[in-house]
Formats: structure tokens, C-alpha cells, sequence
């Protein structure tokens, strides 16, 4: 049974022979009421306060949840930026390596082109060299065959010249 500071204020006693003096059992009564009313306040106001505590403390906890639910997102998208980016990296680095082994193929079909191309200058050259020596020596013995040609005549005038003369 709960009692109020009213209860208390309004309790009437029996006054019975050679009793409590009324008076002094009143202003106990009522001093006591009043300190009752005044807890009963007081009690009031705490459990105000507990319940916004309370609610302050939900309030907290929601924060708090959503905080770490931010991190947790946070942390994961950084994961995911930091995978995006070495995928990415690991991306340009192949790129790199194919364009390099392309670049390769590049210059050793272009230097295998070159050699060839060396080479076949150097067979046209001794061509050339062989054609122009040929000609050299072709005409070399025309020279020396007109040279001996000439001396012979020579040789046949001046033998035709002495038998002339004689």
C-alpha cells in the first residue's frame, strides 16, 4: 500500500486516556508530510532525470552504433579504393609490360630488317665491285691487246719502212 504526504497529513489518531499530546503528534505529523512531500519530489525529479538519462544513454548508444557502422563503412571503402587501386596499378603495369614486349618485337623485326638490308647491300656492292673489276680487266685487255695491236703494226711499218729503204 503506497502512502502520500495527504495520508499522512490526514491521518486522525484515537485519542485515548493518557494519550500522545495531539499538538505535538500534529506538528510531528506535519513536519513529517511536508519531508515525505519533499522526498516524493525529490524522487519524482530523480526518476525524471533517470529516464532522460536514459535516454541520453539510447541516444549515445545510437550515436555510438552509427559511428561505428561510419568506420566500419569508412574502413571498407578505403579497402576497396586501396584493391581498386592495385588492381589498377597491377593493370598499367601489364599494359606496360605488353606495350614494352611490342616495342621489342618491334625493334628486333625492324633490326633483323636491317640486317638483311646490310647484307643485301653487301652482295650488291661485291656485285658491283665484280662488275666494275670486270670491266676494268675486260677493258685492260682491250688496251693491252690494241697496245700490242699498235706495236705490232708498228713493227709491221717499221719492217715495211727497212724493206722500203733497202
Amino acid at each position: 500500500m503506497k502512502i502520500t504526504p495527504l495520508d499522512i497529513q490526514q491521518k486522525q489518531f484515537r485519542i485515548a486516556f493518557r494519550g500522545f499530546d495531539v499538538r505535538e503528534v500534529d506538528a510531528f505529523l506535519e513536519r513529517l508530510a511536508e519531508e515525505f512531500a519533499r522526498l516524493t519530489r525529490k524522487n519524482g525529479d530523480l526518476r525524471k532525470e533517470i529516464e532522460k538519462l536514459k535516454l541520453d544513454i539510447r541516444d549515445f548508444r545510437d550515436r555510438e552504433k552509427a559511428f561505428k557502422q561510419a568506420m566500419v563503412n569508412a574502413q571498407k571503402t578505403l579497402d576497396d579504393m586501396k584493391n581498386n587501386a592495385e588492381k589498377e596499378a597491377e593493370l598499367i603495369i601489364s599494359e606496360a609490360h605488353v606495350k614494352a614486349e611490342k616495342i621489342l618485337s618491334s625493334a628486333d623485326t625492324r633490326l633483323y630488317q636491317l640486317h638483311g638490308d646490310i647484307s643485301e647491300l653487301k652482295r650488291q656492292r661485291m656485285q658491283v665491285e665484280l662488275e666494275i673489276r670486270t670491266f676494268l680487266e675486260a677493258h685492260t685487255k682491250l688496251l693491252d691487246m690494241n697496245k700490242e695491236a699498235m706495236e705490232t703494226e708498228e713493227e709491221a711499218e717499221d719492217k715495211l719502212k727497212f724493206i722500203k729503204s733497202t
